[in-house]
């Protein structure tokens, strides 16, 4: 009988003929028909799932009579969200605008998963072009959270946190520009990490957001987050801004962590993220009691002051959103994409009635917000003072990792809200990225642990924060504390 805790277990079972790649497909399939009102999935691969863990059962077989070891990824089943390239598939950022156009060429990320053996199953939804914090936003009507379907799943990877929550798959790569993989990975009590920028190739991502957009990692284990991300991570040549540094053997250094004394690590917490009003107070005490818990089993816990929070969530939306006016423009009706129906006697015409009827209504939003902050008159005013702020978080980051190995906080405010709960209300939707912006302005890895139930029976998360490229630490650090009762 097939079953999955984690991969290395997985492929155990594997090598010992207790189970096959077909068993672990034919398994997923049936659980993704069996939950289709959770909606996480836009198109499932049913055929060539079965056709490719077909050929790797042989292969298995053929490696194992040769002595030889299985690939990382042999036989892993992954979801990727609707925004990352897998060539001759459909993909269309969950919107109107894009709804038959095709991939031309696999993302790195993808191409990657394929050459360590993982069998991908299908796309996953999520928020339009990875705009929103509740997967509402989809042209494909929004995801529902598995502990509770009347609850939102998170976003903008609902679709893929949700997939790895429910079991209809074992592991999903989702995008992260803001919070986009820790927030649902909160909200369904599951792994989720978003490395450094520059970690992971970015090629064959649509663009949200350039200079903050990163591939993320959805798990339910800290060992599989670790074996994922060696496997996809690195320098490409295909992004000039991917790191060129050497990519650490993540799931070995983790082991070793593991056979060792275990590091006390020197951890702050900003004072103001614990004491924000909009924070939920069952999540702030229980925050609190597990601080006391860290500094109780020999971790250094302080509080420091960081009066910079307020500032967080409107310097990201003024960049961001610029970022998007301009990624955006090229979904134009001309190219590629929708183009309307509707009579037209100009090509301003032709862009006007294409953009309004293919973009939903928060593209729409947040492309007016960008183009207004570029605009002539106002790009000082808001872009230049919001790129002034972000470099002053990173310089304030760094000196405050020239103290400490981490950062933690509450990874969001509150539990999944309702569907539907805040849909009238942007600003209060644009809050809740209150303490996961913070990483993606200054481009350090995060990751969102479940260590806590609330009162009302949904999961929460912790998230940590380490250094630049210190994704070994962060890994380290999670593992620790999940096993800290």
């Amino acid at each position: 009988m097939f079953r999955f805790h984690s991969i290395k277990d997985y492929h155990k079972a594997l090598q010992n003929g207790q189970t096959t790649c077909v068993e672990a497909v034919r398994f997923y399939i049936a659980a993704i028909r069996q939950q289709t009102e959770l909606n996480a999935f836009i198109e499932v691969y049913e055929t060539e799932a079965l056709e490719q863990a077909v050929l790797l059962d042989l292969q298995r077989s053929e490696s194992i009579t040769a002595g030889l070891p299985l690939a990382p990824l042999h036989g892993v089943v992954t979801g990727l969200k609707d925004v990352i390239s897998y060539k001759g598939h459909h993909l269309s950022a969950a919107s109107k605008i894009l709804s038959n156009f095709t991939a031309v060429y696999h993302s790195t990320a993808t191409q990657r998963l394929l050459d360590a053996g993982a069998i991908i199953i299908g796309r996953q939804n999520c928020d339009e072009f990875a705009m929103g914090s509740s997967n509402e936003n989809s042209s494909y009507g929004p995801v529902k959270n598995a502990r509770d379907t009347e609850r939102v799943s998170g976003g903008s990877s609902g679709g893929s946190a949700v997939a790895v929550q429910a079991a209809l798959c074992m592991i999903s790569l989702g995008s992260d520009t803001g919070g986009s993989v820790r927030q649902p990975a909160d909200f369904c009590g599951i792994i989720g990490i978003k490395p450094t920028y520059g970690r992971i190739s970015r090629y064959g991502l649509i663009a949200y957001a350039s200079s903050f957009d990163q591939i993320g990692i959805f798990t339910t284990t800290v060992a599989d987050a670790a074996l994922v991300l060696r496997t996809i991570a690195g320098e490409d040549e295909f992004d000039s801004t991917v790191s060129t540094k050497p990519v650490p053997d993540y799931p070995a250094a983790l082991e070793a962590a593991a056979q060792s004394d275990i590091k006390k690590y020197r951890i702050a917490y900003f004072k103001e993220s614990i004491e924000h009003p909009a924070l939920d107070e069952d999540i702030r005490q229980q925050t609190l009691a597990k601080i006391q818990q860290m500094k109780e089993a020999g971790y250094t816990v302080e509080p420091v002051n960081f009066d910079l929070l307020e500032y967080v969530v409107p310097t990201y939306y003024v960049l961001t959103t610029a970022e998007a006016s301009s990624n955006l423009s090229r979904y134009d009706g001309v190219r590629y994409g929708l183009r309307t129906a509707a009579p037209h006697t100009d090509l301003t015409t032709l862009y006007k009635a294409s953009r309004s009827e293919g973009f939903g209504e928060e593209v729409k939003r947040r492309i007016l917000l960008g183009t207004f902050v570029l605009s002539e008159g106002y790009f000082d005013a808001y872009f230049t003072k919001a790129q002034q702020v972000r470099q002053l978080l990173k310089t304030r980051t760094e000196a405050l990792f020239a103290q400490y190995d981490a950062i933690i906080s509450p990874t969001v405010p509150a539990t999944a809200f309702k569907i539907g709960e805040k849909s009238d209300d942007p600003i209060e939707m644009f809050l809740a990225d209150i303490y996961t912006v913070y990483p993606n302005l200054v481009g350090i890895p995060a990751i969102s642990i479940p260590l806590f139930t609330h009162s009302n029976g949904m999961p929460f998360g912790l998230q940590i924060m380490t250094k630049h490229f210190d994704e070994e630490n962060l890994l380290q650090l999670s593992a620790q504390l999940m096993q800290l009762k």
